[in-house]
């Protein structure tokens, strides 16, 4: 399954975004798409291979629009496209204005006759106005006409088509009314010039969409910053000799010299020397992070005060940095729930429109006041203009924009849409123990011996057997035996009893290492040392009973100390409305303990595995919105089960494959970000909707004339113009306001 995106050209509106979507799903190996108005971009899913993308630009050429691949390396260009479109609009606008402040004044004579006498003969001349009228239509405003052939030809109709109809009403009348006056008066024709209408809504229409891109180009600058971050050279080492090769050339395995104020090439592992180094710029983490040997690196980040030599472990576009750039890019291509609402109600949109415009039309004309026709157009042209569904279209994609990129710049990776639209519903929250609300990284802090053993011994024993585990726990009890220079043995075979511990062959002798549930599976005697390992628990340290050929030998206790902002984000959480539950495979005292610690009431301990997906779902049973936050391979299934599932970016990669959220920094206080900027986002986006469907509610009928028999007000089609305008402008504008989100600090204890 492939996924390709597409630059799409000439869209307008959320009709435009409906009709390019229907075109390329019914593309032969087409499983999805999804097409963005804010970013003007397709993002289509499935069997895509090169005659697919063929057929896939055919297809969305033949309704009027163009359609161009894009990879990673022409995001550039993309950007530069958009800044050149944006000088031509502005270039349009400012001819446009130009003439229209000539027609204007040329036709206060026609509109008000007795303030008119200043304007010389010349100007107010209904033929050298009309000229200019027809400039301003076939130069400044013909990208309208050029667009508007192009959906009609493919039976169709957009928001082009909307304004092209109603500024050529108002121009073809006056044009008609200055070449045969008297026919058209003797016909009951009133004589009415419309010059300045057209004008005047043509470039207040390019003035909007002006600022539209403009705006819109705000919305997007974080994906411009990312890219801009990665080094273009790195010091290489080879045959002894050290090379400045551009960053393209680095291969894995290579050896790269990193000096004080660089940037780190390429992701890898510290293998030579130590330095302070700044992630903020992909983690949101303001401190530096002090780096030494065996320690992972990421390319684009800054080395700030020593030098190292680091190995290449991933380039190009299996860098961490390639592939933050290709989430926010896949999020911002996506499309979220409610924007399907919006698609259903575009595509009969603009059909509706013309129907209901035709129809007031037809009403005033056979019982509107004197003039009848006049009054009939007047409704017709501004009913045309005031519809377009500019705004609609970008209601949502805008706020999904802003609120990815404001994710990514804070450590906050959204997987799509979708993900952050259902975050903002989360109310429950379930925090795994280890690598979440403790650091992950624990020490050892007690030994106890049964008779026979020594502290020395038990701790060599143990560590041998942990050496081919991979658990914090067990790694806590080798790092403690290499510190003490302890003589590892390597085990002669290694078995994970999943829930219960492990067993292993140490020495031609058999050793089991785990909880007491283990102890009562193997029919081993601990009663003597359990009120000692009870109160290892309740002091939230977790105690590992250790058994050789059957016999009992001792215990080794392992703390593993809470994150410094744990307790701060339980609060805020709480603070929310949220509940938060703990899971663990830790035992009931050991839980009780670090859940008292950090405030959570709900927990649940010695929890299986397989177990946390099981107990998700139990709670979604009970109607909650759940999000799980893990960091471990065996938190996949709970966070495959939960409505959102987020991964500590400090784990494995499986975790973060299978997440809707990643938060880069590692931190708890990081969901608190992320839950707050679902809200603040989904909040935007109902403010962006409410406001569109709002102004078309309420300005249709006005344009249409409903409030003139009680009020006697009638919309001015120019007025209609800049309402319309204003509208796309101001959505654009308010969800900008999103930018100023301002991250949880978290109090650190």
């Amino acid at each position: 399954m492939a996924k390709v995106r597409f630059g799409i050209e000439g869209m307008h509106c959320a009709s435009c975004v409906n009709r390019v979507e229907k075109k390329i799903s019914k593309v032969d190996g087409v499983e999805s798409v999804n097409v963005n108005l804010a970013t003007h971009q397709a993002q289509v899913t499935g069997d895509i291979t090169d005659q697919q993308v063929n057929d896939i630009i055919a297809s969305v050429e033949k309704i009027g629009f163009g359609a161009k691949p894009i990879t990673d390396e022409k995001e550039e260009d993309l950007s530069k496209k958009q800044e050149v479109e944006s000088k031509k609009l502005l270039r349009d606008f400012s001819i446009a204005a130009v003439v229209t402040i000539i027609v204007l004044i040329g036709s206060i004579p026609h509109m008000m006759h007795t303030w008119g006498t200043w304007v010389p003969g010349w100007l107010s001349n209904p033929f050298f106005l009309l000229v200019l009228t027809t400039y301003v239509q076939l130069v400044p405003g013909w990208r309208f006409y050029k667009n508007s052939y192009k959906v009609l030809k493919s039976k169709s109709a957009d928001m082009n088509v909307l304004v092209a109809m109603g500024t050529t009403s108002a121009w073809a009348y006056s044009a008609a009314m200055t070449l045969f006056p008297g026919p058209l008066t003797s016909a009951g024709f009133p004589y009415q010039l419309y010059y300045d209408v057209t004008t005047v809504i043509t470039t207040l229409i390019l003035l909007g969409r002006y600022f539209e891109a403009k705006a819109k180009g705000q919305t997007s600058t974080a994906i411009k910053k990312l890219m801009n971050l990665q080094a273009k050279t790195a010091r290489v080492v080879r045959d002894g000799k050290e090379l400045d090769l551009p960053v393209e050339d680095v291969r894995v395995g290579d050896h790269i010299v990193v000096r004080p104020g660089e940037r780190i090439p390429v992701d890898g592992t510290v293998i030579k020397g130590s330095s302070s180094v700044d992630e903020s710029m992909l983690t949101g983490e303001s401190v530096p992070v002090m780096k030494k040997e065996a320690d992972s690196v990421i390319g684009a980040t800054i080395n700030k005060t020593g030098s190292f030599t680091m190995e290449a472990s991933k380039v190009g576009k299996d860098t961490t940095l390639a592939g933050i750039i290709r989430m926010v890019n896949d999020a911002q291509g996506s499309k979220a729930p409610i924007q399907r609402m919006v698609d259903v109600i575009s595509a009969y949109f603009v059909p509706t429109v013309v129907a209901l415009a035709s129809l007031s039309f037809l009403v005033w004309l056979i019982f509107g006041p004197d003039p009848s026709f006049i009054f009939a157009l007047t409704t017709f042209i501004a009913i045309l203009i005031i519809a377009c569904p500019c705004a609609l279209g970008l209601a949502t994609p805008t706020a999904i924009m802003v609120g990815t990129e404001k994710g990514a710049e804070n450590g906050v990776l959204i997987k799509d849409a979708s993900s952050l639209e259902q975050a903002h519903k989360v109310d429950t929250v379930i925090l795994d123990k280890t690598g979440t609300i403790t650091k992950g990284r624990p020490a050892v802090t007690d030994v106890l011996t049964a008779s026979g053993w020594t502290e020395e011994r038990l701790l060599t024993t143990v560590a041998s057997v942990e050496t081919a585990s991979e658990h914090p726990l067990g790694e806590a009890i080798v790092r403690q035996a290499k510190e003490q220079q302890l003589s590892l043995t390597e085990p002669e075979s290694f078995q994970s009893i999943t829930g219960f511990g492990l067993e292993a062959q140490l020495e031609g002798k058999r050793v089991v290492v785990g909880n007491e549930r283990l102890m009562e599976r193997e029919g081993i005697e601990v009663r003597s040392f359990l009120d000692q390992a009870h109160s290892l628990a309740e002091q939230g340290k977790t105690p590992m009973f250790i058994a050789s050929e059957g016999t009992f030998a001792g215990i080794i206790a392992v703390a593993d100390p809470l994150k410094d902002d744990a307790k701060e984000a339980v609060r805020q959480l709480q603070g929310m409305g949220i509940e938060v539950v703990m899971l663990t495979g830790d035992n009931q005292r050991t839980a009780a303990a670090i859940a008292k610690e950090v405030g959570i009431a709900r927990f649940e301990a010695e929890v299986l595995p397989g177990d946390k997906a099981a107990y998700v779902k139990t709670l979604q049973e009970e109607g909650k919105q759940v999000a799980m936050v893990g960091d471990g391979i065996n938190d996949a299934p709970a966070l495959a089960q939960a409505n959102i599932s987020i991964a500590i970016g400090t784990g494995t990669d499986v975790a973060m494959e299978t997440a809707n959220i990643t938060l880069m920094r590692g931190d708890v206080i990081s969901i608190v970000t992320a839950l707050r900027l679902s809200k603040s986002t989904m909040r935007m986006i109902w403010q962006n909707l409410g406001w569109a469907f709002g102004y078309n509610i309420i300005l249709i009928p006005v344009a249409a004339g409903l409030l003139y028999p009680f009020f006697g007000l009638l919309l001015n089609p120019m007025l209609a113009g800049a309402a319309m305008a204003f509208s796309s402008v101001s959505v654009v504008l308010n969800t900008l306001r999103l930018k100023k989100f301002k991250t949880v600090s978290p109090v650190t204890t």
